[in-house]
């Protein structure tokens, strides 16, 4: 059983910041790619940013300059900080993690539970 927790949304004005956390815990293998993706209302889930278990970082055209992906691999966490926000950048905020446990010969898709974040004045 894996489990991917997010944290970090709020309300925040528009310029500020933001730092959301997505933790991975239960039998875990490896974990390879760490994504985070947001739904805004009436919208379809978008790929926000990613990071390879190497490091390797893309991003959405709409965040780039102002958006950072990391990880902790030691903490099977990965984190989004986020800048210069915008009030388009409201959404429900999902990390997304391709994991392999213990007992998988292959790794899968797990996703969390999401977390809003707000920009409004």
């Amino acid at each position: 059983q894996v489990q991917l927790v997010e944290s970090g949304g709020g309300l925040v004005q528009p310029g500020g910041y933001l730092r959301l956390s997505c933790a991975a815990s239960g039998s875990i293998f490896s974990i390879y790619a760490m994504d985070w993706y947001r739904q805004a209302p009436g919208k379809q889930r978008e790929l926000v940013a990613a990071i390879t278990s190497g490091g390797r970082t893309n991003y959405a055209d709409s965040v780039k300059g102002r958006f950072t992906i990391s990880r902790d691999n030691a903490k099977n966490t990965v984190y989004l900080q986020m800048n210069s926000l915008k009030p388009e950048a409201t959404a429900v905020y999902y990390c997304n993690a391709d994991i392999q446990t213990w007992s998988e010969g292959l790794p899968h898709d797990y996703w969390g539970q999401g977390t809003q974040v707000t920009v409004s004045s």
